[in-house]
């Protein structure tokens, strides 16, 4: 019996996405099937350029089509294009998803998390911005290595751009050393514009870093877009495990009140165990698996753990994310798994509100 492409397409059927909980060919990642004699062609689009399970899938693909009858040789090429909700009420235009990145204190490392998050990204080959929301004490524009005040073009605020990613912070308007003392309403109104009056263009993913705790710059977010879903970022400690959990319930709230679910994609352990560069023992200085702890409280993904290195501060401290500094490095490749986990949440979050709405 001659070869079909719904044989070829049967056979796909197999593959799950692990994310999705579904198979490949119903979720339309299949674009094209060619088969010519004994050699079969496939063309899978993913939801995401940072999927973490392509080279899973791509081997999975290959494998299935191989065990069909007749078939010599299977050619399967992976592309990818980030999933657009079909719901784009109250989103920011050309902007796909919105991603909180935010803590339930300070100190925890979430803008560093951040920083390195955009740059993975981008790095994937995703368009990607970076807003600064954290108007009292900003700062992206040191980790960034962007000082300079913004162009504009007489309707809208030009982001600058460094290592891939698009930015936009208070500091970048700010004198040295100025402190901001403004009252919640200004806050709101200082949001909504880097939100709506900047020219962020077309972007896959707008990561925000939030000021730590649950003031007036997350109610604003929540209340002004659509987010698609929020990373938490805590230290081990158990009162970081306790105030993470405070910062969920907030978005709880947040989103009960904005009518719209604000989701927590997962948890980062950000300043986990510290390896001694001359003896390599481990130690942990705020206590070990603590955000296992609180995503099985929370019932949330932990999405990546980040172990402590002086090398992460000192990078941001210069205006390079440690991922650019030393890309082999252990930090660095842990903020690259985390950026392919939250992606592959995002897509699977932004899935399931589709089918059920």
């Amino acid at each position: 019996m001659a070869l079909t492409t719904e044989h070829v397409l049967d056979a796909l059927r197999s593959i799950i996405d692990p994310d999705i909980g579904r198979d490949i060919v119903s979720l339309g990642f299949v674009k094209e099937v060619t088969i010519e004699d004994r050699r079969v062609s496939v063309v899978i689009q993913l939801t995401t350029p940072a999927c973490p399970v392509k080279d899973q899938l791509k081997q999975q693909a290959v494998d299935a089509i191989s065990a069909l009858p007749g078939v010599e040789e299977a050619d399967v090429s992976m592309t990818a294009a980030v999933y657009t909700p079909a719901n784009r009420e109250g989103m920011i235009p050309g902007v796909k998803h919105v991603v909180a990145v935010a803590s339930g204190k300070g100190g925890v490392g979430k803008s560093t998390v951040a920083c390195n998050l955009a740059v993975a990204l981008a790095q994937s080959g995703a368009s990607v911005g970076l807003l600064d929301a954290d108007i009292y004490g900003p700062s992206v524009p040191l980790m960034m290595g962007a000082d300079e005040e913004p162009e504009f073009d007489g309707e809208h605020i030009m982001p600058l751009y460094r290592y891939g990613v698009k930015l936009m912070s208070m500091g970048f308007f700010l004198e040295a050393d100025r402190a901001v003392v403004w009252r919640g309403p200004m806050i709101g109104k200082a949001l909504q514009q880097f939100l709506n009056d900047v020219a962020w263009g077309e972007l896959d993913y707008l990561i925000v870093d939030l000021p730590p705790g649950t003031g007036d710059a997350s109610m604003s977010l929540a209340q002004l877009i659509p987010i698609t879903g929020v990373v938490i970022v805590m230290t081990p400690q158990d009162l970081a495990q306790k105030i993470a959990y405070k910062a969920v319930l907030m978005f709880e709230v947040l989103g009960e009140s904005a009518g719209r679910p604000v989701p927590i994609l997962g948890v980062v352990e950000n300043m986990s165990g510290f390896v001694c560069p001359k003896c390599g023992t481990v130690t942990h200085p705020f206590g070990s698996a603590g955000a296992n702890v609180a995503a099985e409280r929370l019932g949330v993904p932990l999405l990546g753990i980040v172990p402590m290195d002086p090398t992460v501060t000192a990078a941001g401290d210069t205006g390079h994310p440690a991922i650019l500094v030393e890309p082999e490095s252990v930090q660095a490749e842990a903020f690259r798994s985390i950026a392919g986990q939250v992606a592959a949440r995002v897509s699977a979050v932004s899935m399931a509100a589709q089918t059920s709405s």
